[in-house]
C-alpha cells in the first residue's frame, strides 16, 4: 500500500519551509514569529516515516540536510533552551537520533550513537543496570555533570536512546538492555508510559496504538535473542486477530500519527486496512531471523 501520495502526507510537505524544518524542532511551548507550524520538525518526520518515506524522498533529504546543518552548528533550532539538563547533550541526541532514523551515512551522528552505545555498554556490564556506573559513564562521555532534575537522562529508557543504539550495543549487552526497557515501569518516555511487559487491557484503544508504536521501536534491534523477547506481543496480535485474519483497533487509535493511513476513516474497511497493513509490517519485523 502507498500511503506517500496520499493527503496527510501532501498536508505535511505543503508545510515544510524553505530551510528543511517544520519551523520548531521539539516543542511548540513557545511561539516565535516566522517559525510556527501546526507541527514540529519531529512529528512530521515520525508522520512521513510511518506513511513510508525514506532518504530515497525529497522530503527527507531537505529535512536531514537542515537537522545536520543544526547538529554541525551551522544553523541553530528555533526552540528554547531547556534548562532542566545538559541541553546541548540533549540536542545532539535528539539531532542525531532522527537523522539515523534515515540513515547510517552521517559520521556525526554515528559517532553520537557510538557514545551512547559505550555508556549503555558499561552501564549493564554486569548483567543488570548499575545507575552508578551508568552517571560515572555519562559525565566522563560528555565531561558533564547529570543535572538533578535531569529525568530525560536519569532516567534513560526513553525514544532517543532506545533508538539511537538500534543494533550498535554489545550482542551480549543487548538482551539485558532490553528486559530493562520492558519491565521499565514507565514504559518508553515519548512513545508509551506504562510498562511494556503488561500488554494492554483494550485492543481498541489508543493505549495499544502507543504500544504497538513502542514494540515497533524495538522490533528494529536485529539480535535473536532480542527478537524473542517480543514474542508476547506476538501472542497478543495472534488473540486479537479477526476470523479473516485482519486486525481492527478501533476509532479510538486514531491519533493523527499512527494512524489514519489512509486519506479517510469514514469506511470501516479503511480502518481495518491500515490497522492490519501497520500490525502485519509490524510482525514481519519481529519474525526476521
Amino acid at each position: 500500500m502507498d500511503f506517500k501520495t496520499g493527503k496527510w502526507a501532501k498536508q505535511i510537505i505543503d508545510l515544510q519551509f524553505d530551510d528543511g524544518s517544520w519551523g520548531y524542532f521539539h516543542s511548540l511551548s513557545t511561539l516565535v514569529p516566522g517559525h510556527y507550524s501546526s507541527m514540529t520538525t519531529e512529528q512530521a518526520l515520525r508522520r512521513l516515516e510511518i506513511l513510508g518515506f525514506s532518504i530515497e524522498d525529497k522530503p527527507i533529504q531537505k529535512a536531514l540536510n537542515y537537522l545536520n546543518d543544526c547538529l554541525t552548528g551551522k544553523k541553530n533550532i528555533p526552540d528554547c533552551e531547556e534548562k532542566t539538563h545538559n541541553w546541548k547533550v540533549f540536542l545532539n541526541l535528539m539531532l542525531s537520533t532522527w537523522i539515523r532514523r534515515f540513515t547510517n551515512e552521517n559520521k556525526t551522528a554515528n559517532s553520537t550513537a557510538e557514545q551512547w552505545s559505550e555508556i549503555i555498554n558499561n552501564s549493564f556490564a554486569k548483567g543488570y543496570y548499575d545507575h552508578d556506573a551508568y552517571i560515572k559513564n555519562f559525565e566522563k562521555t560528555f565531561n558533564s555533570k547529570v543535572h538533578p532534575k535531569a529525568v530525560r537522562h536519569i532516567d534513560f529508557v526513553h525514544f532517543y536512546t532506545v533508538s539511537i543504539v538500534t543494533n550498535t550495543l554489545n550482542k551480549n549487552i543487548e538482551p539485558f538492555y532490553f528486559d530493562y526497557i520492558l519491565n521499565h515501569e514507565n514504559g518508553i518516555y515519548y512513545i508509551y508510559d506504562k510498562k511494556l511487559s503488561d500488554i494492554p487491557k483494550l485492543f481498541q484503544s489508543k493505549d495499544a496504538s502507543k504500544f504497538l508504536r513502542a514494540i515497533e521501536l524495538l522490533s528494529k534491534y536485529e539480535n535473536p535473542e532480542c527478537k524473542n523477547q517480543l514474542r508476547f506481543a506476538l501472542d497478543w496480535l495472534e488473540k486479537n486477530k479477526s476470523a479473516k485474519n485482519t486486525w481492527d483497533m478501533g476509532k479510538e487509535s486514531k491519533d493523527g500519527i499512527s494512524f489514519p493511513l489512509s486519506d479517510s476513516w469514514r469506511t470501516e474497511e479503511n480502518r481495518i486496512n491500515d490497522c492490519t497493513y501497520s500490525i502485519k509490517k509490524l510482525l514481519g519485523e519481529i519474525e526476521m531471523s
